[in-house]
């Protein structure tokens, strides 16, 4: 495992070169360059707010913004984009990446690193994003958001863990690339991201302990709509869950690799 990061450090200007390469290219014949890296949750968080901000925005108790639901919703969409981003490339990763992994000799640790990498940057841009949004919204920043960084860290660990692990399955068995983009749209539909988790009768809430990214996204809207720091037992549960399963699927990973250019 050690080996494994001793690689991916040795390669980092590798994958700092591919993460600007990788946004260069993906804009490079558009006239609004990186914007539409953004414009698409943003579109979304303005369709949500105008259809449900009516229905749902009385629901939020303790804010007084009239933009309440908005803000609710930009903050939960800021971490389910990561976290949706990161599995979804993760998923075909290898797949479109076989010819690479067949011909060239590298660490394939660094292709999940460029995967990451690219996503927090365009996360970091969503982010900046909704803070201009949130200053035309008249909604305030607290020294709560800072718990943000740490949040990020331990979401992208997630998904990654869990991208890993399905885009080598994917490898061998192809119907998990098919499949997964159903689960997940489930997934965020059963995520309080558009809705409150008041909605849900009091004898159901229970279940959305067991939802790992649930933990996620109600830390990210208790920091940045409320102002206050996240639950820490909360915390503690997502932060020890990302070690757990990275571990997991680093070791899946470097298993796996020779199997998965065969297969390849």
């Amino acid at each position: 495992m050690l080996g494994m990061f001793r690689s991916l450090w040795n390669y980092r200007y590798f994958v700092l070169s591919s993460i600007r390469n990788e946004l260069i290219t993906r804009f490079i014949r558009s006239r609004l360059g990186g914007l539409w890296m953004i414009i698409n949750p943003l579109a979304q968080v303005a369709i949500y707010a105008l259809i449900l901000s009516n229905v749902i925005a009385a629901k939020l108790p303790g804010i007084d913004n009239k933009y309440a639901y908005a803000i609710y919703l930009m903050a939960g969409l800021l971490a389910w984009t990561l976290f949706n981003d990161i599995v979804s490339r993760c998923l075909n990763l290898f797949i479109e990446q076989g010819n690479l992994m067949k011909k060239m000799q590298f660490p394939k640790i660094t292709l999940p690193a460029i995967v990451v990498g690219f996503n927090l940057v365009n996360n970091l841009l969503l982010f900046t994003a909704m803070t201009g949004i949130f200053v035309v919204l008249g909604h305030g920043f607290t020294f709560a958001m800072l718990w943000l960084t740490p949040l990020t860290m331990a979401l992208a660990a997630f998904a990654l863990s869990v991208g890993l692990i399905l885009g080598i399955m994917n490898v061998f068995i192809r119907d998990i690339g098919q499949a997964v983009p159903i689960i997940m749209q489930v997934w965020f539909w059963f995520t309080p991201i558009v809705y409150s988790p008041n909605v849900i009768p009091g004898q159901y809430r229970y279940l959305l302990q067991l939802n790992p990214v649930y933990h996620f996204t109600s830390a990210y809207q208790q920091v940045i709509v409320y102002g206050q720091n996240p639950q820490m037992e909360g915390l503690l549960v997502i932060s020890i869950l990302s070690v757990v399963l990275l571990t997991v699927s680093l070791f899946l990973f470097r298993r796996a690799s020779e199997e998965m250019v065969d297969v390849l």
